[in-house]
């Protein structure tokens, strides 16, 4: 199964989010991003891909020990920038960062020792993708729109394993749907 370890927004940050993006796609050209849905909108912590079904109780076991070890922490969504040349549009995070880049440090680790294979570890940067660009789309005004966002400050409690079911239809614009897997509370929290 296609899996990652993620930290979810509470519902009223999504809502918040939600308005903001509302908001952006009201901006010329908007209609030349593909926006991502609600249910999509998470923080990556590690990105597994496919991942035989044999190794998830060791994987599960392993990040449930990197949650244990995690105490919980602040996080908000504040400001946006891109990937690449404008591909990809996102939300970044404030609170305790190192907090939240020692928790992906922890998810990847857990992986590795697992077996999942990582590939090349990348400094982790907090972000929540909201569009992307089907061809070159200046998302300039979209980073700039994104400058004063703000939303309210919550504790991250827990860690989440999702699994992504890609789209099979092949009708333009299908999401990815996400279903989480499983849940830890971080440093005993809940």
């Amino acid at each position: 199964m296609r899996l990652f370890a993620a930290v979810l927004p509470p519902e009223d940050v999504v809502h918040e989010l939600a308005a903001e993006v509302a908001k952006l796609k009201r901006l010329p050209g908007a209609e030349n991003l593909r926006w991502t849905n609600r249910p999509g909108w998470h923080f990556t912590l590690a990105f597994y891909g496919e991942v035989d079904d044999a190794v998830v109780p060791d994987l599960s076991t392993r990040l449930g020990r990197a949650a244990h070890r995690t105490s919980p922490f602040p996080l908000a969504l504040r400001g946006g920038g891109q990937f690449g040349h404008g591909q990809v549009l996102w939300v970044g995070a404030d609170g305790d960062l190192p907090a939240m880049r020692l928790l992906a440090d922890r998810t990847e680790a857990a992986a590795v020792k697992s077996g999942v294979p990582m590939g090349e570890h990348r400094r982790y940067l907090a972000h929540l993708t909201v569009a992307r660009a089907r061809d070159s789309v200046n998302v300039r005004p979209y980073v700039e729109a994104l400058k004063t966002f703000v939303s309210r400050t919550w504790t991250v409690g827990d860690l989440a394993l999702v699994r992504s079911n890609l789209p099979r239809s092949g009708v333009p614009g299908e999401q990815p749907r996400y279903e989480t897997v499983a849940r830890w509370a971080l440093g005993g929290a809940g």
